[in-house]
């Protein structure tokens, strides 16, 4: 009897990512739209998301904390932010 027929979900590279245009929208708008999208993405996957809310650093920063996200990477360019936001297996919806 064999198991090979399937890979389990962690040996899954992290390729698979989603984008999330937030320009124009203010606190807690931006957060509250990427948590959505978060809840229907997998745990390796990853979202970003852009932003020109002040907050958002701090705000996308907190959010990825108590969810169990990693952030991986902000960009600021301009008065805009790119956030790359690795999903965790924490639940943030």
């Amino acid at each position: 009897m064999s198991n090979h027929s399937a890979k389990p979900a962690e040996a899954v590279p992290s390729t698979s990512f989603e984008t999330l245009d937030l320009t124009g929208l203010k606190c807690p708008l931006p957060v509250l739209k990427a948590r959505r999208q978060i809840s229907q993405m997998a745990a390796g996957e990853r979202l970003y998301v852009t932003a020109d809310d002040p907050a958002a650093p701090l705000d996308f920063e907190h959010f990825c904390s108590a969810g169990g996200h990693a952030l991986v990477e902000t960009r600021s360019e301009g008065e805009a932010f790119t956030f790359c936001i690795l999903i965790g297996t924490g639940s943030a919806s």
